[in-house]
């Protein structure tokens, strides 16, 4: 699926996969992929900046985490980002209802197409 179709939607997805607990930038990757089956293919490129914005919005938090010599950057939800995360899931079903209303019109009885 080409990044595009993420667009205006990396948000909810990031605050997802951070819901169960802290995750670095890799694993965060490594979720959307295994949630999506393989569909979402983000990159560093793009869920950093990402990440690092939810941060200054006070959505997430991190911690520097060592594991064996390398350090990594782990993040988790705040309590606003619990809150954001329930403002995303509901924008998300509004929105695909709405487009499903359009795409896939409920057809009366006996009405010809």
């Amino acid at each position: 699926m080409k990044t595009d179709a993420v667009r205006g939607h990396l948000d909810g997805l990031l605050l997802s996969v951070l819901e169960t607990g802290p995750l670095h930038g890799y694993a965060i990757i490594t979720a959307v992929q295994e949630r999506s089956n393989g569909a979402l293919e983000l990159r560093k490129g793009t869920i950093y900046p990402a990440l690092n914005r939810l941060e200054r919005l006070g959505l997430l938090r991190s911690a520097w985490e060592s594991s064996g010599e390398r350090r990594r950057r782990c993040y988790e939800l705040t309590d606003a980002g619990r809150r954001g995360l329930d403002a995303e899931r509901t924008l998300w079903r509004e929105f695909t209802t709405a487009i499903g209303s359009v795409l896939e019109p409920v057809r009366a009885p006996g009405h010809a197409t």
